[in-house]
């Protein structure tokens, strides 16, 4: 673990001497300290993986099919059960026209109280012809009894290639941020723009373009964006390069009380802040989500393979691609740390927590 960091952990305290409690002053307990390692990967072939924790006490989770003709929705009390929790297919797309191939990245949001989920999608005629929609479910329960109601495309400013919508709200305000290429479909920039409501944006800004070597690698890319904040700061983390080992998570920040619509007042960190780990066997790790476990620690959900490359012509259909948990740390000034490498581990063996109890 960096020196910089400081973390909270859970601790199971050893019996104490009953004897030592009947005397005055101080004593020195030990305890085991608690930390979870979750299974790597989490969920097999779900790439772009988003896991929300609603107030119903309830796991969502979501990604991209496979065959990325269909948006799947499955839930759980704990974030364990995930993997073995019955999966529902809660859409399919068309048969022709737009929303009918390359269902990708799909989110699910509750705001106002109806279920969202953003996703982007192409059509038969012109499979790259990708476009971010929404649907929506007034359904308690999104997985069961409720209809999907196709709310139609997010009206950006131009029609290109755009992908990987994500929305919050900060500040009382709800915004959009998404990926859209520009210049003939080569380079794909973050934009940001606040939202009139779930599907509809006012004025598109440009939020990030890639500009540095670890952007740039097979195709110039900023995409895959996910929002944290804490009480200093907000954060964008997004994915640049190529969807093979080059494949990494960068982050922009701005004052949590700035204009998030003025560019100045985001920063973009030089280096990215996930990366390929020959240790782990982790390559090309990205398109990441956020959540909290079952304890309010922040987590950060993303797919990586288990190898460099891929097995196919196109990286997009090497499905190897797992979805993946670990726990987020911060830095003691206030920044996330992604725990130095994809799939690391911490071990607490021969390790005791110790702390001093005031005997009355």
């Amino acid at each position: 673990m960096n020196d910089d960091i400081t973390a909270p952990f859970d601790v199971v305290w050893e019996n104490t001497d009953p004897s030592l409690l009947n005397q005055q002053g101080t004593i020195e307990i030990e305890g085991e300290i608690q930390h979870k390692d979750y299974p790597k990967p989490f969920i097999e072939k779900r790439a772009d993986p988003y896991l929300y924790k609603h107030t119903d006490g309830y796991y969502y989770f979501t990604g991209s099919y496979p065959l990325y003709d269909r948006i799947v929705l499955r839930r759980a009390k704990t974030i364990d059960d995930l993997p073995e929790a019955e999966e529902k297919v809660i859409w399919w797309k068309h048969e022709s026209g737009i929303m009918s191939e390359h269902i990708w990245a799909p989110e699910i949001h509750f705001i106002n109280g109806k279920w969202y989920i953003h996703v982007a999608a192409g059509e038969k005629d012109d499979v790259w012809a990708i476009r971010p929609y929404v649907l929506e479910c007034e359904a308690d329960n999104p997985l069961e009894g409720g209809d999907w109601i196709e709310k139609g495309q997010v009206n950006t400013a131009f029609h290109s290639f755009s992908l990987d919508a994500t929305t919050f709200e900060h500040n009382g305000k709800r915004y959009l941020v998404w990926a859209q290429k520009v210049e003939d479909d080569t380079i794909s920039n973050l934009y940001i723009a606040e939202m009139e409501n779930p599907w509809t944006i006012k004025e598109q800004v440009l939020l990030s373009t890639p500009e540095y070597d670890w952007e740039r690698i097979g195709f110039d890319v900023n995409e895959g964006a996910a929002m944290l904040k804490n009480d200093q700061k907000i954060f964008i983390a997004f994915s640049g390069s190529a969807t093979d080992e080059n494949y990494a998570v960068g982050l922009l920040y701005a004052d949590i009380n700035s204009d998030l619509l003025n560019p100045k007042s985001w920063t973009k960190m030089k280096e990215p802040v996930m990366v390929s780990s020959e240790n782990t066997e982790e390559y090309g790790p990205g398109h990441n989500s956020f959540s909290v476990d079952e304890k309010g620690y922040e987590l950060i959900i993303y797919h990586a393979r288990p190898y460099k490359g891929f097995n196919t012509d196109n990286p997009l259909y090497d499905h190897n691609r797992h979805a993946r948990i670990q726990r987020l740390f911060w830095t003691k000034d206030g920044f996330p740390y992604f725990g130095g490498e994809p799939g690391y581990s911490i071990d607490f063996s021969g390790k005791k927590a110790k702390a001093i109890v005031e005997i009355k």
